[in-house]
């Protein structure tokens, strides 16, 4: 079967959505991979087909306009700032898909909530379709908010609320969409065209969650279309080798502290560089610290902490002795399966979720809001994860669960059900 991945958006949003890919491709499926062209040659290094989609999104993500995203109010503002700009490229996007997909010719969609196009794309072609996150971001719950909405505390009736002001921030996209499923796809217009959650069968589409259930269980009042199936950890490739001077570091003393911020940027980079080199020395531990996409800029370095520019999370972290980052799905899961203890400092989205989520294991600390971030509150942080032993072994045996998850394998399961004959 010929199965059309569709995904938008960073590092996080791209790499699980590889990593189904070569799942499905090994388990005999033709793969297309369509996503923004600076992933181009991450995805046919990984042996899978890359299907064109432009940039254009990404270059969205202003450091300044993530700033402000603070609380809801911030967050309204910056929709409303983003949307502007955002409508013009969705609809550069959407007929971008709908070129791609006809080439990879599917049998099935799978598709990103950014990638809009998705499931009016299935309809047209009359084939399965199911939205794929690394994050419970969509459907709707009694027990935690829409992620990026406030965690008020109001109880299960404000909860399910959220997502209903997700679902009409998502409407500002609704005429775009429309307009192009009446001029491409030949489809009448509908209401929430921009956040179709149905099939053309009137069924719920089917949503498959790439995360733990030992981290964040699925809801009790979840419909039945609605999958947790673990992780979709990504192979690294057998090329990359560690340097000479890291592996020296690593050989020279106690496992160190890895800290990295992944793709957010900070206005500040050198302050957020020197608040954790500075609370490095304070807890007295040995740190790597990554700066690859910007997040951290160091100049000097004392002896005890080495810089990179990156490194795959599944080679380092299980080296290091706990985890320090902004809390972003995929590097939430690569240190859990690690077994790394981890501190978290969000800035975005569903950051502060998965902050909650480590804290209420009991396998990290309370997060820290990367604005509240100071030398002597992540000091005490580290001292916390380097020292607790509770944490510590809550973190090894976590790690242990889900390195025994196949979640690749469970979604491949629930995608060739979606396939056969006798589901359709």
């Amino acid at each position: 079967m010929n199965i059309f991945i569709i995904t938008i958006g960073s590092r996080g949003d791209v790499q699980p959505y590889v990593a189904l890919g070569k799942g499905l491709q090994a388990a005999g499926h033709n793969v297309t991979v369509a996503t923004s062209n600076s992933f181009e040659s991450f995805i046919t290094d990984h042996g899978l087909t890359y299907g064109y989609l432009s940039n254009d999104l990404l270059d969205l993500l202003d450091p300044d306009l993530l700033d402000k995203a603070g609380n809801l109010f911030g967050m309204i503002k910056t929709a409303i700032e983003m949307s502007k700009v955002a409508n013009r490229i969705n609809e550069k996007l959407l007929y971008e898909s709908w070129e791609t997909a006809q080439q990879a010719n599917p049998d099935m969609i799978i598709y990103h909530p950014k990638a809009l196009a998705g499931p009016h794309m299935a309809e047209k072609l009359n084939i399965p379709v199911a939205l794929a996150l690394p994050v419970p971001a969509t459907v709707p719950t009694h027990e935690f908010p829409a992620l990026g909405m406030p965690n008020l505390g109001l109880g299960g009736w404000y909860n399910k609320l959220t997502y209903n002001l997700v679902a009409k921030g998502y409407s500002a996209y609704d005429k775009t969409v429309n307009a192009f499923r009446e001029q491409s796809l030949g489809l009448e217009p509908m209401k929430g065209a921009a956040m179709y959650m149905e099939t053309s069968g009137g069924n719920p589409i089917p949503v498959l969650h790439a995360h733990s259930q030992y981290v964040a269980p699925r809801p009790a009042d979840w419909n039945d279309y609605a999958y947790v199936t673990g992780y979709w950890f990504l192979d690294r490739l057998d090329d990359w080798q560690a340097s000479a001077e890291l592996r020296a570091f690593l050989n020279a003393g106690e496992p160190p502290i890895y800290a990295g911020f992944g793709s957010m940027s900070s206005k500040n980079p050198q302050k957020l560089a020197h608040i954790v080199i500075e609370a490095m020395k304070q807890a007295n531990v040995r740190g790597v610290i990554a700066t690859g996409w910007g997040g951290l800029d160091a100049a000097t370095l004392p002896d005890t902490v080495f810089k990179i520019d990156h490194a795959p999370h599944d080679w380092l972290f299980p080296r290091m002795a706990a985890v320090v980052h902004h809390g972003g799905a995929g590097t939430t899961a690569a240190g859990l399966h690690a077994g790394c203890p981890t501190i978290i400092a969000p800035f975005i989205a569903d950051q502060p979720y998965w902050g909650a989520h480590i804290h209420r294991l009991g396998v990290g600390p309370k997060p820290i809001h990367h604005k509240k971030l100071t030398v002597d509150k992540l000091a005490a942080a580290l001292r916390e994860v380097t020292t607790n032993p509770s944490m510590k072994e809550k973190a090894a045996k976590l790690g242990e669960k889900i390195r025994q998850e196949d979640g690749i394998a469970n979604a491949i399961a629930i995608i060739e059900k979606l396939l056969s004959p006798v589901h359709s």
